[in-house]
């Protein structure tokens, strides 16, 4: 298994060499207003930076591979998400704009808020549009979900850095891993739609659900529960194995799905 897992890692790194960048327009994501302006200090990963004043910020609407630490290996792309986001800012010498999210906090403490350069440049459509980040919606930060998805989907339709690797591509639920856990892009059909004490559930072919908390239907309006049943579906977010051997992803917003 360690065996496969370096094959893969190096063949991800051959083709971070081989990376070719695809600048979005600074127009793709459009701001809105900036609450405040800031210097960015440090680049911990491709999602999260630290500020002049000593503020660690986790960028809104996006997830990038994770860097390698405490002797685990680096998850491919992750080492290029994070010099692209660095090579980005340098452009405005490190200074950057933040619009703050409705929530302002996370649970590690970290400060919410989407990040432009002052040419306007927002830093989760680039990293997005280049194939280095995947849309990451957790409401209630919302504002800007549809824009980062086209850019997501600019990346994904041409296979672009993270969409180009196998792990990206849509899996039949029957193809997961014994014990699923993390990121996956699953396709298969629904074959029954229901709902429970606290969530929404859509039941899919090989024991896999995807699961919308209640509290976030609100999001859903526009989507017929009740004519999903025999339509194929794809949905990406991260995967969850119960003890029975049941499959759940938990979707909050509806841009982390899409039907043929």
């Amino acid at each position: 298994m360690k065996v496969v897992a370096a094959r893969w890692i190096s063949r991800a790194l051959i083709v971070c060499a081989l990376f070719v960048f695809h600048p979005a327009s600074a127009n793709d994501c459009p701001n809105g207003r900036i609450d405040s302006t800031a210097r960015v200090a440090h680049v911990i990963d491709g999602d999260t930076v630290i500020l002049g004043d000593g503020r660690h910020v986790r960028l809104i609407g996006i997830d990038t591979p994770e860097i390698g630490r405490r002797g685990k290996p680096s998850q491919p792309y992750a080492t290029a998400a994070r010099k692209a986001l660095i090579s980005l800012l340098s452009r405005s010498h490190d200074r950057v704009g933040l619009r703050y999210g409705k929530a302002r906090k996370d649970h590690y403490h970290r400060t919410l808020a989407h990040l432009f350069l002052p040419d306007g440049t927002s830093v989760s459509a680039y990293l997005l549009h280049n194939g280095l980040a995947t849309a990451l919606v957790v409401p209630p930060n919302v504002w800007n979900a549809n824009c980062y998805a086209s850019q997501e989907q600019y990346a994904r339709k041409r296979k672009i850095g993270l969409w180009s690797l196998s792990r990206y591509q849509p899996y039949p639920p029957r193809m997961l891993p014994v014990k699923a856990d993390g990121f996956y892009v699953i396709r298969a059909r629904v074959v029954h739609a229901g709902q429970s004490r606290h969530a929404r559930w859509i039941d899919l072919e090989n024991k896999m659900a995807i699961r919308i908390p209640n509290a976030d239907l609100r999001y859903f309006q526009t989507m017929d529960f009740t004519k999903l049943k025999g339509r194929v579906i794809t949905a990406q977010g991260w995967v969850h194995t119960w003890s029975k051997g049941d499959r759940v992803m938990v979707v909050r917003y509806p841009t982390a799905i899409w039907f043929d």
